[in-house]
């Protein structure tokens, strides 16, 4: 079934080359005696270089690329003609000090899935006040209080994997918890009945999200259509219910429903479900990658978790043995965990990339971007640059002892479409770190040497590990006797 699915996105991915590839040809035509463009290969004929893209090892591809042509380089993936940059000037320069020359871009099919008025597709006015409401609602003046709500969460999924003893994809396991956490902070404490609606739709627009975008009827993508026009009567009945009780939340859905632009203009319906259904897309994947990530760097060196348990055990022991919660102070309050979460967001980079189209022709460095040609700051590359993190290929949290130089470290993007819930993403790993190592252990299952790719690169399998409940250690006892 995978195999059938990869060779219909193949064909998709050739069917869209072949089409475009005419007009690459003759802007390039065009273009070419105003300036010259960066060196590179565009690969085979109509196909570009989309397949060995999605293939093999990004790692591989990007530095093969970067070591032949060097840190600005033309390509052609996705049937768009390219132009990658792997430096922290080049990031800055597209992302930061020239962003207005370089629009946010997305395949029309995921635009359609995830809804056209999701702030991430759009710049200028409705981008700063819809981006400055995600940020509200997503600040760490706002998620503190629901550090309480995301450990009931954390430990309710926790002690599920832990009660069969039997062998759990953990990258879908967190996905479940990743998209629990983002309908808290986007809907507050919703009721079961719409939370258990949300939920099942989500799952089927998630499944057809990467599928070859075609309508016909019982596709994966024709369902994720039907399903997304539900999630959006779904948010509706919400927002109905909420304004005949005159409820007035601080949450995500709060916001977006009580502002007015300075003509006194409300969103729609139709805009505010675009949005809570963008952040769901931008908070579940993302965060459980990473969690993943962390799970099996974590496994695989055993000095670390130690060091990591008796950071948290202190933390366990303030708290009387987990009788308390965890405060906003001491997820804070834990330096060796969030250097190991960095340096998992270095390694991993599962934001490889992020496209941008070019709006104008920009001359960068002597070379050409033509305008409408995707342009592509390759965070991966600047990650594993050795220049900036020395061996990058081995994790190394000390390494984050001391803060990396400006623009070297971008695991949530940078400018004004950086990740908005960052912060959120952070306090799930702290709050899920800190049970999971105090009350549980956990052995992967099998050869986890491999990654597997997709929209982002995870362990092999997603992870197979069986979990357990641990007894308390002596030395959690001695905390807890000593706080006696």
């Amino acid at each position: 079934m995978d195999t059938t699915i990869s060779i219909l996105i193949y064909i998709f991915l050739f069917l869209t080359t072949l089409s475009s590839y005419p007009l690459m040809r003759k802007k390039k035509k065009k273009t070419g005696s105003i300036s010259e463009l960066p060196p590179g290969s565009m690969g085979w004929p109509y196909i570009g270089d989309t397949l060995q893209l999605y293939s093999q090892d990004p790692n591989i591809f990007f530095a093969k690329k970067q070591n032949r042509y060097g840190e600005i380089f033309k390509t052609h993936i996705l049937g768009c003609p390219s132009v990658m940059l792997a430096s922290p000037e080049a990031a800055r320069f597209v992302l930061v000090t020239h962003a207005h020359l370089f629009k946010p871009t997305y395949p029309k099919s995921k635009e359609r899935m995830i809804g056209p008025s999701a702030l991430f597709f759009h710049q200028g006015n409705y981008h700063a006040h819809l981006r400055k409401l995600v940020q509200s609602s997503l600040s760490p003046e706002t998620i503190r209080k629901l550090v309480p709500d995301i450990e009931v969460i954390a430990i309710s999924a926790l002690e599920s994997w832990a009660g069969g003893q039997v062998i759990i994809n953990t990258f879908h396991e967190l996905k479940k918890f990743s998209f629990d956490v983002g309908i808290l902070s986007i809907f507050g404490q919703l009721e079961g009945k719409y939370r258990e609606k949300l939920g099942e739709n989500y799952c089927i627009v998630d499944k057809g999200y990467n599928s070859f975008p075609t309508k016909m009827p019982g596709t994966a993508y024709a369902k994720a259509l039907s399903a997304r026009k539900r999630l959006s009567q779904i948010v509706s009945k919400i927002i109905c219910e909420r304004e005949e009780k005159k409820l007035l939340e601080k949450d995500l859905l709060g916001y977006l429903m009580n502002f007015k632009d300075q003509k006194g203009q409300s969103l729609t319906r139709d805009q505010i479900a675009d949005n809570i259904i963008g952040v769901l897309f931008a908070a579940q994947d993302t965060t459980a990658s990473i969690l993943t990530w962390i799970l099996k760097y974590l496994h695989d060196d055993q000095e670390l978790l130690e060091a990591v348990k008796a950071e948290q055990n202190a933390i366990y022991g303030e708290n009387d043995g987990g009788k308390r919660p965890l405060t906003w102070a001491q997820t804070r309050s834990m330096p060796l965990t969030y250097r190991v979460i960095q340096e998992s967001l270095r390694m991993a980079s599962i934001v490889s990339f992020t496209f941008r189209e070019a709006v104008v022709d920009v001359e960068y460095k002597g070379y050409l971007i033509p305008k409408g040609w995707k342009v592509l700051p390759l965070f991966r590359n600047i990650h594993h640059n050795p220049e900036y993190f020395p061996d990058p290929h081995k994790f190394d949290a000390s390494r984050f002892e001391v803060a990396p130089k400006p623009h070297t470290f971008m695991p949530f993007g940078n400018g004004e479409h950086a990740c908005p819930g960052n912060e959120l993403a952070k306090l799930e790993m702290f709050v899920l770190i800190h049970h999971l190592v105090t009350r549980f252990r956990w052995e992967v299952v099998g050869s986890q040497s491999g990654i597997q790719y997709g929209p982002f690169p995870i362990p092999m399998n997603g992870l197979p590990a069986i979990f357990w409940k641990q007894p308390s250690s002596p030395k959690q006892d001695a905390l807890l006797s000593h706080e006696a």
